[in-house]
């Protein structure tokens, strides 16, 4: 049985005041639309079909994992943006599982129960509702006295005793294919002007067809982001699931409400997350861990038993038993191996530091390949831009930097060689030697015991 999946992204969300496409509006890391695609994705193997309109070129180059797109290139409501799918899909699959692009919270596991009911469902469609107290807008499901749906009434056109109603109307659906590229020419033009795929229900309950229903237990994955404040609810809810799953998996969040885990990050047990620590984008944290406070990691692999503290990761490696901070910044391309530490206000870019180098306080590394077991005094600084290109800085084994060196590259200085404090290296330094001074001159040679003192 082939299903597949129908997006509806296409329009223009004029209630978010913005210039992006509503679609487009992120919660922790994936747009809206993202969240659509990728659960309509794990109940099907064919590739979804988004309806996009609003922005549509936008939504193109944002969605980049397999989809089909079809326009519609004037908004008259939601049956006629399904209708657009239909040369698509129409003698292509059986079955046809309808979703919103700006429902983020309904889960992969509600739309799979859709997809189960209609399956073993001699009736062409299958809806989801809900009960609730607060019908938020929601269209009310009219039942007959045997309890068979007749149809479903939008709130505005509903009576007193419609509006009485509780069960709610989800607006996502599973469809029989052929029934429904039949029926959508059926349906009638709306007062507002536009064609509701709620009017399906009435016409499959008119020509005495069965329609099934799931309840839903959960109201918060109903919620739609048509403002700002629908967004932030939103995102509270996400973030709740997050780091609750985290923390069933092992890992302690002191504070849940102002961490922030975005969708995908992965973090092993015994690794504890401090409070307004962020971590973001494709980042991987390892066992027994310590991060934050008020720390961002970001796009970063980051190994075993680390600590960063106060400090921000961006597109880093950081091996095991690596500890920064407070108050680094490890910038694209940043590579400290096993053991490194460095100390706060540190900053590191497109740098290698090899295993038990310690970087002191104040210091920056660009551009750099640090060997094992160096020591990079306070305030050492490799100048690695001469105001048109970049230089590269090779450190070997056993080095010892001096506070508030300048490292003028390009630049290599070799195993267990040593710098003063202040001093001004503009020329390559050879093993085992002593540099002073501004600029810097070799001083004397050093046994092998003093370049590692």
């Amino acid at each position: 049985m082939k299903i597949t999946p129908v997006i509806i992204a296409a329009g223009q969300g004029t209630r978010m005041r913005s210039n992006l496409p509503k679609v487009l509006h992120p919660i922790l890391g994936r747009t809206l639309v993202e969240y659509a695609v990728g659960n309509a994705k794990i109940v099907s193997d064919t590739p979804p079909v988004v309806v996009i309109g609003n922005g549509a070129d936008e939504v193109r180059q944002r969605i980049t994992t397999e989809v089909q797109f079809v326009v519609q290139e004037q908004r008259l409501g939601t049956a006629h943006a399904v209708q657009q799918a239909e040369t698509h899909l129409r003698g292509n699959t059986d079955l046809v599982l309808v979703v919103y692009g700006d429902m983020p919270l309904v889960r992969p596991k509600t739309l799979q129960l859709l997809v189960d009911a209609q399956l073993i469902n001699p009736g062409p469609m299958t809806m989801l509702t809900v009960e609730m107290d607060d019908p938020h807008g929601f269209g009310r499901v009219v039942r007959d006295e045997n309890g068979a749906v007749k149809g479903i009434v939008e709130e505005v056109q509903a009576t007193p005793d419609e509006l009485a109603i509780r069960e709610l109307n989800a607006g996502m659906y599973c469809f029989s294919s052929d029934w429904l590229w039949d029926a959508l020419p059926r349906i009638e033009l709306s007062p507002k002007g536009e064609y509701y795929l709620t009017d399906l229900a009435g016409i499959a309950a008119a020509d005495g067809k069965q329609i099934e229903t799931i309840k839903l237990d959960d109201p918060d994955e109903l919620i739609g982001i048509n403002t700002r404040v629908h967004l932030a609810e939103a995102t509270a809810i996400m973030q709740r699931r997050i780091n609750t799953e985290l923390m069933e998996s092992g890992v302690t969040i002191v504070d849940p409400a102002s961490t922030y885990i975005e969708s995908g990050v992965l973090v092993g047990p015994d690794t504890v997350i401090w409070p307004n620590t962020y971590l973001q984008g494709n980042t991987q944290v390892g066992e027994a861990c310590i991060l934050g406070p008020n720390s961002v990691i970001r796009d970063s692999k980051i190994g075993d038993r680390c600590e960063i503290f106060s400090s921000v990761v961006e597109s880093a490696v950081l091996e095991d038993k690596v500890d920064v901070g407070p108050y680094g910044h490890l910038r694209k391309g940043a590579h400290l191996a096993e053991g490194v530490h460095m100390g706060n206000y540190g900053e590191v870019k497109n740098s290698y530091l090899g295993p038990g180098t310690k970087m002191g306080h104040f210091s920056y590394l660009g551009d750099a390949t640090i060997g094992p077991n160096v020591n990079i005094g306070a305030g050492t600084i490799t100048c690695n831009y001469d105001g048109s290109q970049k230089h590269p800085t090779k450190i070997g084994a056993d080095v010892f930097i001096g506070s508030d060196s300048m490292l003028v590259a390009p630049l290599n200085i070799q195993d267990g060689a040593r710098t003063g404090a202040g001093s001004v290296v503009t020329k390559d330094v050879p093993a085992d030697t002593l540099v002073v001074g501004i600029p810097a001159r070799a001083i004397r040679k050093l046994k092998k015991d003093q370049s590692k003192d």
